[in-house]
C-alpha cells in the first residue's frame, strides 16, 4: 500500500498559494492516488464554525490560538489521521506553521505556549509529532500581498491588518523555515502563475 504523504500551503493573504492548491491535489489523482483536499482552520463540521468565529469575531489573542488548536485537534482526528493511516495523500491550504506566523509573529502571542500547544494537540501515540512530509511556502513581499488583495475582495478580519502586521507574519514564516528547512520548499511567489506553478511541480517530482 502506497504510504500517506501530508502537504500543507502556506504564505501570507495575497500570495496565491490557493491557486495552486487543487492543481497539486489534481496531479497526484492522475498519479492514481486518492487525495483529501482540505484547509485549516477548517476541515470538519465542528472546525468550519470555529473558522467563521476567529475570522469574523472579535476576541483576544488566546481565544483566537485556542479556538485554532481546537480546529485543529478536530481536523487531525476526523480527516487527516485516517487519511494519511489508508495511504491517502492530505494537501491542506495552512496548518501550524500558519499559526506560527499569524498568531505567534503577527500578533505577539507566546511562542513557547504555542509550541506547547502544538506538543498537546499534534503528538501521535509514539511520540512523535504530527507536521506535513513538505510545506510549500509561497514567499511574497507583503506589500505586493496587499496590493492584490485590494483588488480581489472584502477582507476578512486578518486580511484587514495593515502592512506591519504582514511584514511580520512574513517573518514569522522565515522563522519557522529556517527551524526546520528539510520540511520547507520556498517558493517564489512573486513570478507569473505559470513560473509558479512550474516552481511547485518541480518541488513534488524531486522531493516526492
Amino acid at each position: 500500500m502506497n504510504r500517506g504523504i501530508f502537504i500543507s500551503f502556506e504564505g501570507i493573504d495575497g500570495a496565491g498559494k490557493s491557486s495552486h492548491v487543487q492543481a497539486v491535489a489534481d496531479a497526484f489523482a492522475q498519479a492514481q492516488r486518492q487525495v483529501v483536499l482540505t484547509r485549516e482552520p477548517g476541515g470538519t463540521p465542528l472546525a468550519e464554525k470555529l473558522r467563521d468565529m476567529v475570522l469574523h469575531d472579535s476576541m483576544d489573542p488566546l481565544s483566537e490560538v485556542l479556538l485554532m488548536f481546537a480546529a485543529r485537534r478536530d481536523h487531525l482526528q476526523q480527516v487527516i489521521e485516517p487519511a494519511l493511516a489508508r495511504g491517502d495523500v492530505v494537501v491542506c491550504d495552512r496548518f501550524t506553521d500558519a499559526t506560527f506566523a499569524y498568531q505567534g509573529a503577527g500578533r505577539g502571542f507566546d511562542l513557547k505556549v504555542l509550541s506547547q500547544l502544538e506538543q498537546w494537540v499534534q503528538a501521535l501515540p509514539s511520540g512523535v509529532l504530527r507536521q506535513p512530509d513538505l510545506t510549500l511556502w509561497f514567499a511574497l513581499d507583503p506589500a505586493i500581498a496587499a496590493e492584490r488583495l485590494s483588488k480581489a475582495r472584502v477582507p476578512d478580519r486578518f486580511e484587514a491588518q495593515p502592512a506591519a502586521f504582514f511584514a511580520q507574519v512574513h517573518q514569522g514564516y522565515t522563522d519557522r523555515l529556517q527551524a526546520d528547512p528539510q520540511r520547507f520548499a520556498r517558493i517564489d511567489a512573486s513570478a507569473v502563475l505559470d513560473a509558479v506553478r512550474s516552481q511547485v511541480m518541480h518541488v513534488l517530482q524531486e522531493r516526492l
